[in-house]
């Protein structure tokens, strides 16, 4: 395991990011059938919706600051 770690370390980061996600993706077991395909086609809507300007973004800060404040007043 650690010779094999070794040698991992000496990839680049590209290709270690790559092998990260293919083995954390293994681990996930297979995939359903159409999820890829489903996913892909949501998030063309969504570009779409964005650039036809239906939807409005929100700065992902802001977000967390939401999140934060509900969970403070959750408490």
């Amino acid at each position: 395991m650690q010779q094999l770690k070794a040698q991992v370390l000496k990839l680049p980061e590209e290709e270690r990011a790559e092998l990260v996600h293919d083995v954390i993706a293994s681990l996930d077991g297979p995939g359903e059938d159409g999820v890829e395909e489903a996913w892909a086609e949501e998030i063309t809507r969504r570009i779409h919706e964005i650039r036809a300007g239906t939807v409005q973004t929100v700065d992902a800060a802001e977000v967390i600051a939401r999140i934060a404040a509900r969970v403070r007043g959750s408490k």
